[in-house]
């Protein structure tokens, strides 16, 4: 089932509405993605981007996920494919991949975002060693994670025009 498209509330207090963005624009990637076939949700529109599927973008979703709260913030071992160096893009090659595990994949790590956010100071910083990005406070990286998931949004927007006709985000 798709996740309800809701904007947080006009006043509320701060981790309410970055988290409710950012649970926005998730939903949205999930509305993207209803009524796909499987080779569509895996066909590639963009000559010069042949990995920018609704599938991999999906995929990638995921894996920034698990990269900015629980890689960079927690400090939990870099050992998802976004970290790998090779292939290139490792997060959005998923050919044979059915786009409902991937899906489910990507809510449940936002899950796990979600508990990481509500269980910590927006202004504590992420405790990886080894990656600068890592100096970040949690309302740096929900901030970015809110900027990261509304532009694939829009790549999804433009994608599923393209291979369906399919327009609208709300």
């Amino acid at each position: 089932m798709t996740p309800p498209r809701i904007r947080p509330p006009f006043v509320a207090d701060e981790r309410t509405q970055l988290v409710g963005w950012l649970d926005m624009q998730r939903a949205i990637v999930h509305y993207k993605c209803e009524g796909l076939t499987e080779a569509d949700a895996h066909r590639s529109v963009l000559p010069a981007s042949p990995l920018m599927t609704v599938a991999g973008i999906v995929s990638h979703l995921r894996w920034t996920e698990n990269a900015w709260f629980e890689v960079l913030f927690l400090g939990r071992p870099a050992d998802g494919p976004q970290f790998a160096e090779s292939p290139e893009d490792a997060d959005m090659r998923v050919e044979g991949v059915p786009t409902q595990r991937l899906l489910e994949e990507y809510e449940r790590q936002c899950a796990v975002s979600n508990e990481i956010v509500a269980a910590h100071s927006l202004d504590e910083t992420g405790r990886h060693p080894d990656y600068k990005s890592s100096a970040a406070t949690l309302r740096w990286m929900l901030i970015h994670m809110v900027e990261e998931t509304a532009r694939h949004a829009g790549h999804l927007d433009t994608i599923r025009e393209l291979l369906d006709g399919e327009k609208g985000y709300y």
